[in-house]
């Protein structure tokens, strides 16, 4: 079976795959400042949760935008399940050609959700991944990583206006019932929803005249589904693109291995 763990600056998700069966997934607070052992004892834990022994993992691939976590996570896939893990970064065969300045500074999360989509969709993609960052990559029909754009996380906006307007409160994130708020939180809904939304729909129209064409455009991150219901610009929503993404790359490398 097939490991795969996403590590994200809020979140780590992890997937477990028997052949192309997605058999268990788990989402999980990334604490940068924790052990081996301790990443140890939660995973041992999650597999358990699903009736997984630990002999049962064969293989492990991961990407992670938290350096200070990777040896630890190194760690823990060669005590725990006996294999060394395939860390997605330069050197690791993708399918993906990074047509940009400095291919070394691309997130490997950004990668991985690139290598997905390709995976499953056709044509020329716009890939937006609502994460702490939310992130637009630009592909093109040929494989070929244009570039994209990183803005703040609607959940990072909403935490910034709590923290330094000492007034505004800290609102739930749901649609609100129109733009024009009648009282605080309806005020800072439609400010981070329909503003965010209406964000989201302009990059997509600025990046698919610079593409060229009507790229498809996929989400995916945990506010997708929000901002994909009140923006009028995405196509797919993809909650599992990391995931495929990860097990693709994972494929893509182990074929070259045994050849």
């Amino acid at each position: 079976m097939l490991l795969v763990i996403d590590v994200g600056n809020s979140h780590t998700v992890l997937g477990l795959y028997k052949e192309d069966t997605l058999q268990g997934q788990w989402r999980v607070v990334t604490n940068n400042y924790r052990t081996g052992d301790e990443l140890r004892i939660l995973f041992s834990m999650l597999l358990q949760g699903e009736g997984v022994k630990p002999d049962a993992i064969d293989g492990c691939c991961i990407s992670s935008v938290v350096p200070q976590l990777n040896m630890a996570l190194q760690e823990v896939c060669q005590t725990a399940f006996g294999v060394t893990p395939l860390m997605v970064g330069p050197g690791v065969k993708t399918g993906l050609q990074l047509q940009c300045d400095n291919p070394k500074e691309v997130g490997a999360d950004r990668i991985v959700n690139a290598v997905g989509a390709i995976e499953s969709y056709e044509g020329a993609l716009i890939i937006i991944d609502f994460g702490t960052a939310t992130t637009f990559d630009a592909v093109t029909e040929k494989s070929e990583w244009r570039g994209g754009a990183i803005v703040p996380g609607v959940q990072l906006s909403a935490e910034a206006l709590f923290e330094h307007c000492a007034k505004l409160p800290r609102v739930e994130l749901s649609r609100p019932q129109q733009a024009i708020g009648r009282d605080t939180a309806g005020n800072i809904r439609s400010g981070l929803i329909f503003g965010y939304a209406d964000l989201v729909d302009g990059l997509v129209r600025r990046f698919s005249e610079e593409m060229g064409g009507k790229p498809t455009v996929v989400a995916t991150g945990g506010l997708a589904s929000l901002i994909g219901d009140v923006g009028q610009s995405i196509d797919v929503i993809d909650p599992l693109l990391t995931l495929s993404g990860l097990k693709a790359v994972y494929r893509r490398n182990t074929k070259v291995t045994s050849s």
